[in-house]
């Protein structure tokens, strides 16, 4: 089977990433309720496809310039496809159109994505923590009483799940790209993913993985999506590494998806790190070399698809 199915799980700690409405002067995290009644607090994956965006453009000078409204709602431009935007290609899009005398069914172009993100939702559960703000250092100035607000605080580690149909990226209708240039637009991706941050309330969170497992699947799957669990106590934390043994005892055909799973770890970050290296031994590295041999996967993988 061809391996052209690419998903990586992460694990990354910061603090506050998405807001929501809020209610008055309360600014309320964007969270999520479960059964055993915890709540957990998220970053939408629009919130990460658009810093994913916003450094592609900063780091390797994406086009954003392809957006209008003169349909009457924000989309991408007709006269534009996948070679004029790597968000495009990457991430698909949609363009509506009305009935017209040239166009009389109306309807969507759409193509669908070939990088699926997932929600970023935190491995700790929130204890609806606030902070109670001022501007008074501005109102003392001009001897004004201050304005007050309250803003919900979460410091969590998070997990999301990145996964990329290989095989659709650069392909749209009779346009495809160059086998390099569809190589170098997953890469890129990659590379942002392995440097992410967020701008959010005056701060700049780093969304760079602490942990990251995956690699290239004869399936596109998210396989470790789901998979990840943080065991707390006294101040440390510890991977469950039941939950990934077990995960990668799966077979695809006659092979077991353990013998492509590789894993990348920041040092002396979680508790039991020597116990998932003999766990999973020969598999673990740092999160450089994990991505470096990802990358270089990836152009094997375009350059034999010729």
């Amino acid at each position: 089977m061809n391996k052209n199915g690419l998903t990586i799980t992460m694990i990354f700690k910061a603090q506050s990433l998405n807001y929501g409405e809020g209610i008055g002067n309360i600014s309320e995290l964007k969270k999520l309720s479960r059964g055993d009644g915890t709540i957990h607090t998220f970053a939408s994956r629009q919130a990460l496809r658009y810093d994913i965006a916003r450094l592609g453009n900063k780091m390797f000078g994406w086009n954003l310039e392809v957006v209008d409204k003169s349909k009457g709602t924000v989309q991408f431009k007709d006269e534009l496809n996948i070679k004029d935007s790597e968000e495009m290609d990457l991430f698909g899009y949609m363009k509506t159109s009305k009935k017209s005398d040239q166009n009389e069914t109306g309807g969507s172009d759409i193509r669908s994505a070939a990088v699926r993100l997932s929600h970023a939702i935190s491995l700790e559960d929130y204890k609806s923590d606030t902070e109670f703000l001022n501007n008074k250092g501005l109102a003392d100035r001009i001897n004004e009483f201050p304005n007050l607000a309250n803003i919900e605080q979460h410091l969590s580690y998070y997990t999301y799940t990145v996964t990329i149909d290989l095989a659709k990226v650069g392909k749209d209708g009779n346009i495809e790209l160059e086998q390099k240039e569809k190589a170098k637009r997953v890469n890129q991706l990659l590379e942002i993913i392995k440097v992410l941050n967020r701008d959010i309330g005056g701060r700049q969170e780093n969304l760079s993985p602490l942990f990251i497992i995956g690699g290239l699947y004869d399936l596109n799957s998210p396989f470790f999506l789901g998979r990840i669990n943080l065991q707390g106590k006294e101040g440390e934390f510890k991977i469950d590494t039941d939950i990934l043994q077990d995960t990668v005892t799966m077979k695809l055909g006659e092979n077991r998806i353990g013998e492509d799973t590789k894993i990348g770890m920041v040092k002396s970050i979680f508790k039991n790190e020597e116990e998932i290296k003999e766990k999973f031994s020969g598999k673990v590295s740092n999160i450089q070399e994990f991505f470096e041999e990802l990358e270089s996967k990836v152009s094997k993988y375009y350059e034999e698809a010729k």
